[in-house]
């Protein structure tokens, strides 16, 4: 975890030349999430070792809340400022079906899916691509469970341990059947 001080070397260490939009955070997001938080760092150092062990070079790392921002921020932008605003989007499904689409974010069941981090990387060629990362705790029961199975994320078990989804490549949005779909049907 960074303090202030930590975030402030970073940022005064920035490349400009070469801003990937990397955010970095000091302090704790939800401090009853620290656990997780720790787990999901985990599961990142694995998947990040397997890239590099093919030659990817990471560019950027995205987490949970930074995604669902950017979304609710797109749901909410046509009432910003609206004094008849009543708080709820007037996005119908269809654009939230192809602003995930557009995202490679997976969108079922009327809801648009986040994994817990995202790894954006890049080949030896220049292409970039993303891996979704999930780590699946004791709490994923029932339709939360399943729906993350059919997610298509990299699934780690809360000790990081692989249990399956996509192993490269559009790491996001496909449906790739794997362990942790099984488990939660």
């Amino acid at each position: 975890m960074l303090t202030d001080r930590g975030r402030g070397l970073l940022e005064s260490n920035r490349d400009r030349d070469r801003d990937t939009g990397q955010a970095f955070h000091a302090g704790l997001k939800r401090e009853r999430e620290l656990e997780h938080d720790a787990q999901i760092y985990r599961a990142y150092e694995r998947e990040a070792a397997r890239l590099e062990e093919r030659g990817l070079e990471i560019d950027r790392v995205q987490l949970d809340y930074e995604l669902k921002r950017e979304y609710q921020q797109w749901l909410h932008e046509r009432d910003r400022g609206r004094p008849d605003a009543d708080g709820r989007p007037d996005r119908d499904e269809r654009e939230i079906t192809q602003w995930a689409h557009d995202h490679d974010l997976p969108f079922f069941d009327g809801h648009v899916h986040f994994p817990d981090c995202r790894i954006e990387y890049r080949d030896i060629d220049g292409r970039e691509d993303h891996l979704d990362v999930e780590v699946i705790t004791d709490h994923y029961r029932g339709a939360h469970g399943a729906a993350v199975g059919r997610c298509g994320f990299s699934c780690h078990r809360g000790s990081s341990a692989r249990i399956g989804g996509g192993g490269g490549g559009r790491g996001g949005g496909g449906h790739h059947g794997g362990l942790a779909e099984e488990l939660f049907e």
